[in-house]
Order: structure tokens, then C-alpha cells, then sequence
């Protein structure tokens, strides 16, 4: 497999202002030489990410809108074509983490962002930029899922269901665009970025929890530059990604159910309004 297919080219990652988006970003332009579009709401995060990029920053822009907008992604499929702008990757990293908690406890609206953020931004950037990107020589997509679409734990149902369908997607794109474009797959266990501003992590034990089963951030880009290098259709990355994509195989229904006991009997706060009545 050629590990430089990468080299040059023109890529978009959307959710780019921080986390696992900006440091694929920086990776791409400082070490492929690639040519990288943001996407995020932020524009003091953006430009922030063009200061820290110093004299490579002629190499990246930024445009400013929620992913979770169809009519934004037609809007920036036409500002491609009308600037003459021909990407070759497609990399669809933005994502929210709901609260934990119990289904019943989240409102229609709260559910209907996430599925908006974690799945329908990836159904609508590809649906508008597929036909430009099989323009290009070399096209891919990459959809950085997460370990819950790999096993399902209590209190992530939302989450967990809006990363199933990505994944899903995923799936039933990579055989249709098979030699055509490739698509992969990127399930991320826990990661030291700020998705986790949403949880109730003021708890120092509970902090020190979610520590401990996360994965640095720099060594989690480190393992998606890999996937990408090589085209594979399937990362999954992190301890606890693997010991979820293992049960989630082998024990579907008793690897959540053990889990379950692990996460109840660890009495964090984290978890009390999924586990207490």
C-alpha cells in the first residue's frame, strides 16, 4: 500500500478548531504537505488554529457554519465549484457526547441534536460532496466514528445510536464506492479532548476515572494518521475500544450487562442519574 497517496492533496475535516480534527489538520499540512478546509462554528478557535500554525498557515482556511445544516453543505458544495476548488478528502470528525444518562431523562429536541451532529452532518457533507470528490484521482472518506458504535453501554443510547448509524453508513458506502473512493472507518475509545464538557466530570474521582481509560489525544492522531496512510477500513484504537469491540462481538447481550456492574459498582456521580432511581 502506498503510505503517500496522501501527499498534496486537498483535504476537508470538519469539527477542526480543536481536538482530534485540528491535530489530524496539522499533521496533514505540516507532514503531507495537503492542503486542509476546516469546518467549525468558532472563529476565534480558527483562528487561534492558523496562528498556532505559524508558517505553514498559508495552508489551511476555514469556513464557518453547523454541519448539522443541509443547506450549509449545498451552500459550501457551490463555494467548491464556483472557486475552483477540488477536494480529495473528506474527513468527518465532528461529534457531541450527550450527558450520561437515562433514555427517558433526554428530551426529543436534545436527541434530535445529537443525531443532527454525530450522523445527519455526515450524510449531508457526503451526500453534497461526493460527486466532487470522485473528480479526483485518488478520492476518500473518513468518518471518525467512536467505540460506542461497537458496543452499546448503559446511559450512552443516544450517543451510542447515532454512532451505530455512522457506522452502518460507513459500512454500506466502502462496499458501493469499492475502487472508486476509499472509505474508512475510525472507532476511538475514550480521548482526552473536550467532547467530554458536556459530562459532570467536576467529581476528581470521577475525573481520575475518565483519565485513566482515555487516550491521549496526540497519540489517538498518531493512530488515525496510521489508518489513513494505509487505507485501512477499520481503526479501532484505545483500550477500552478494543475491550468493547471484543464483548461486543463475543458477549453482545452479557458484555453489556458486565459492564453495567463495573459502571454501577464504581459509585461515581458520573453515573447516578443512569443507575439510581
Amino acid at each position: 500500500m502506498d503510505t503517500n497517496w496522501m501527499n498534496n492533496k486537498t483535504v476537508i475535516i470538519t469539527g477542526a478548531s480543536g481536538g482530534m480534527g485540528k491535530g489530524v489538520a496539522e499533521k496533514l499540512i505540516k507532514e503531507h504537505g495537503c492542503t486542509v478546509i476546516g469546518i467549525a462554528r468558532s472563529e476565534e478557535k480558527m483562528k487561534k488554529v492558523v496562528e498556532e500554525l505559524g508558517s505553514y498557515a498559508d495552508k489551511f482556511s476555514y469556513q464557518l457554519f453547523d454541519v448539522a445544516v443541509e443547506e450549509n453543505w449545498i451552500d459550501f458544495a457551490n463555494y467548491l465549484k464556483e472557486n475552483d476548488i477540488h477536494p480529495d478528502v473528506l474527513i468527518n470528525n465532528a461529534g457531541i457526547l450527550p450527558k450520561f444518562d437515562r433514555f427517558q431523562n433526554y428530551t426529543v429536541d436534545y436527541i434530535k441534536k445529537a443525531m443532527d451532529i454525530n450522523f445527519y452532518s455526515a450524510v449531508y457533507s457526503i451526500h453534497a460532496l461526493l460527486p466532487i470528490l470522485l473528480e479526483s484521482p485518488s478520492p476518500a472518506i473518513i468518518n471518525i466514528d467512536s467505540s460506542a458504535a461497537l458496543m452499546t453501554l448503559a446511559g450512552t443510547s443516544v450517543y451510542s445510536a447515532s454512532k451505530a448509524a455512522l457506522k452502518s453508513l460507513s459500512e454500506a458506502l466502502r462496499e458501493e464506492l469499492r475502487g472508486k473512493c476509499y472509505v474508512g472507518i475510525v472507532c476511538p475509545g475514550f480521548t482526552k479532548t473536550d467532547i467530554f464538557r458536556n459530562q459532570d466530570s467536576a467529581d476528581a474521582k470521577a475525573q481520575k476515572m475518565l483519565n485513566m481509560v482515555s487516550t491521549s489525544c496526540d497519540r489517538m492522531v498518531n493512530m488515525i494518521m496510521n489508518d489513513i496512510k494505509f487505507k485501512r477500513p477499520l481503526g479501532v484504537h484505545g483500550f477500552d475500544a478494543a475491550f468493547m469491540n471484543y464483548f461486543g462481538r463475543i458477549m453482545p447481550v452479557q458484555g453489556g450487562r458486565l459492564f453495567s456492574t463495573v459502571m454501577k459498582a464504581s459509585k461515581l456521580p458520573l453515573f447516578d442519574s443512569v443507575f439510581k432511581d
